[in-house]
């Protein structure tokens, strides 16, 4: 087993070969020697280790390796483990330089700890120069010692990415930003189609794309610069508004003939830039956009584009037809007649020229003429007649020729000889209880009055719906019959035709505290509060006639006399201290009817006499005002 040291030396050199740009391999193929490799020769184990360095023309086999070095696996000395080894690997990082110095050693590897360290383990070392290229092919060797032999061989080959005969050539393939291109087996840069430039990252552009005035980002792309357009960006943009004009450069704006302005938008000669006239006609330019065309004989219009029918006023004679020419006619002449509009007759009676039944009449000017049956027209009987071609039969009617005559059968809702008439359907007076018909075709329409209904209006019907789950009024609105129709009563709240509208109140009342009072209630109320105002107004009346000498005494009788004649009536009380009451009395004008006071003259409480010792006596009935301090006075 090897030891520690020489797998970090093995896993050394397997991190170089990752990144070196050559490797440099030699194989073992066989070892003999006439010395004793074992002390013991059970279990002998050997290892190889090679010393690669520069050329040398004296071999020295101390140390430094300059190119590398490298050893096998520890292995059993027998032939069958030694040629089966793996080849010793040695990355190298330079230009390959064609001829090196070799030093081969065999070890012996029975004790495991001093391997190298102890120079009487080596069992044999052979030093030799060598020249060798770059490639995969293997070069044999064999060595002759003065007591050894050793087969071997050897090769040199570039590591990935790294080319030519010295392995200087380092090309990595790559499809990405930085380039889009394979290498060939010298290391040259080999571009993938549509890439170019020296790191194959120039994209080329389509084959029309301008080389000036175009560029592109992916292969086969053409992308114009600014101020040039269209597919090969070659058409300059001209100058922006340009209607009617060229350039020849970007934002340029060279007029067309005929155009003018800053816009090439001023027409400056309509029969140019137009050409109106048509059928070769000439045209004449008038001035400011306007024409007149001067037209071919034969044609007409503004344009010269009505080409004139000479055949319109039927110049062909005795049936002839006619043919329309430019500028010209030529008729068509039947059977005896001849001439530029057929005119003259070259045939006779005796030629039998009538067709169809027609009788040949000889005429005293020359010619003949044609009685012809009723069926058939023409100078020669020629034509048979279809009277049904003109379509007599109106409204859709259907038409039968019966030969002298034409028969039309008519739709539905329409009479006459060419169903030309509407039936009146309303004739026979369809609709009942005064309503209004109105005619229609092959129908009529009935207008019902109030309270009708139907086909003839000879149906009873509420205008109010009852009885039907639709109903006119909503949120119980009353419904009325109106000439006009529905008339609904709506409840308090609501509002509108149909009582669909909800009524929102512009004020709230104030919150009462006790339910709504009756009106009798609310008269018993009014009088309370009238007597209650009348007792405080004469009590204060009372003080203030009292002599000035017992002014003391008689604000207490006054007080006290108060304070009894409203205890007696607690509801006024209420009505006159509660602050949400719903009755309040105005006190800048209080009002007294003294008949009801009379048993409430104020009077001493120690002598149970009344105050002052006076009587005032007042008309029962009669309401008085109080006036302040000047007394009382009847209103």
């Amino acid at each position: 087993m090897a030891s520690l040291p020489l797998r970090c030396v093995f896993a050394l050199a397997v991190v170089q070969v990752v990144s070196s740009s050559g490797v440099f391999e030699l194989k073992v193929h066989s070892f003999n020697t006439a010395q004793r490799i074992c002390r013991r020769h059970r279990d002998c184990h050997i290892f190889f280790r090679i010393c690669l360095k520069h050329s040398e023309d004296v071999i020295h086999a101390e140390p430094p390796c300059t190119f590398g070095t490298g050893h096998t696996n520890v292995i059993r000395a027998d032939q069958t483990s030694i040629s089966s080894s793996a080849p010793i690997r040695i990355p190298f990082h330079f230009k390959w330089p064609g001829t090196f110095s070799l030093i081969i050693e065999a070890w012996n590897a029975e004790i495991p700890t001093e391997y190298t360290d102890n120079q009487n383990n080596l069992v044999s070392r052979l030093a030799t120069r060598r020249r060798l290229a770059i490639g995969e092919d293997w070069s044999q060797d064999v060595h002759f010692g003065e007591q050894s032999e050793l087969r071997y061989s050897y090769h040199a080959f570039c590591d990935e990415y790294y080319f030519g005969d010295s392995c200087a050539e380092y090309c990595r393939p790559r499809d990405d930003t930085l380039g889009h291109y394979t290498c060939d087996v010298e290391g040259n840069k080999q571009c993938l189609e549509g890439w170019k430039g020296n790191y194959c990252s120039d994209p080329i552009c389509s084959a029309d794309c301008s080389a000036r005035h175009g560029y592109c980002e992916a292969p086969g792309d053409c992308k114009c610069r600014m101020g040039w357009q269209g597919p090969s960006c070659n058409e300059c943009v001209r100058y922006p508004g340009c209607l009617h004009g060229t350039c020849v450069q970007p934002w340029q704006c060279d007029c067309k003939e005929g155009w003018g302005g800053l816009f090439c938008d001023q027409d400056l000669n309509y029969c140019t830039n137009h050409r109106p006239c048509a059928n070769g006609a000439t045209c004449t330019n008038t001035g400011q956009g306007s024409y007149t065309c001067i037209c071919r004989p034969g044609y007409g219009g503004t344009n010269c584009e009505l080409e004139t029918n000479e055949c319109d006023s039927n110049p062909c004679k005795n049936g002839g037809s006619c043919n329309d020419l430019e500028n010209d006619y030529s008729c068509t002449c039947p059977q005896g007649f001849y001439g530029k509009n057929c005119e003259i007759i070259a045939m006779t009676c005796a030629d039998g020229p009538c067709f169809n039944g027609g009788t040949c009449l000889e005429m005293l000017t020359g010619g003949y003429t044609c009685r012809c049956p009723p069926t058939y027209t023409g100078s020669n009987c020629e034509k048979k007649l279809d009277r049904c071609s003109n379509s007599p039969c109106l409204n859709g009617g259907e038409c039968l020729d019966l030969g002298q005559s034409v028969l039309c059968r008519c739709h539905s809702g329409f009479t006459g000889a060419n169903c030309q008439f509407n039936i009146d359907d309303c004739a026979s007076a369809p609709c009942q209880n005064a309503g209004t018909c109105q005619d229609g075709v092959d129908d009529y329409t009935c207008s019902c009055t109030l309270g009708y209904a139907g086909k003839n209006c000879s149906l009873r019907s509420d205008a109010c719906g009852r009885g039907a789950s639709a109903q006119p009024c909503q949120n119980g609105g009353t419904c009325f019959t109106h000439f006009t129709g529905p008339v609904c009563q709506c409840p308090p709240g609501f509002m509108g035709p149909s009582c669909e509208f909800t009524l929102q109140p512009s004020f709230h009342p104030a919150p009462r505290l006790t339910n709504k009072p009756s009106s009798t209630a609310l008269t018993a109320s009014c009088v309370l509060a009238l007597l209650a105002l009348g007792l405080a107004t004469g009590i204060v009346m009372l003080r203030r006639r009292r002599l000035s000498g017992r002014k003391q005494l008689n604000d207490t009788a006054v007080f006290n006399d108060l304070k009894t004649g409203i205890n007696r009536f607690p509801s006024e009380r209420e009505a006159f201290m509660a602050a949400s009451g719903l009755f309040k009395i105005s006190n800048s004008d209080p009002r007294l009817s003294m008949a009801s006071l009379a048993s409430l003259r104020p009077t001493d409480d120690r002598t149970g006499r009344g105050l002052g010792g006076e009587r005032h006596s007042f008309s029962p009935g009669q309401d008085y005002l109080w006036r302040g301090d000047s007394g009382a006075g009847r209103r």
